[in-house]
């Protein structure tokens, strides 16, 4: 089991947080995400290596950044 943490820029609200999340599950290999809105963070858990580039296209395609 792996985890990756990252800094999603723009979110403002929970609908942020719900978009973020949704599309970043779909992600393969993705067991868990967790996206805390105060601190902008985003905690990814996977069965094996995540792959940091489909993370961060999936948080894009949610309309938001990594920073």
């Amino acid at each position: 089991m792996s985890t990756a943490t990252y800094t999603v820029v723009g979110m403002t609200c929970g609908h942020c947080v719900n978009s973020v999340t949704e599309e970043v599950t779909q992600v393969p290999g993705v067991s868990h995400v967790d996206v805390d809105l105060a601190s902008g963070g985003l905690t990814v858990t996977g069965e094996g290596d995540i792959d940091d580039a489909a993370v961060r296209a999936a948080v894009e395609e949610a309309g938001y950044q990594v920073a």
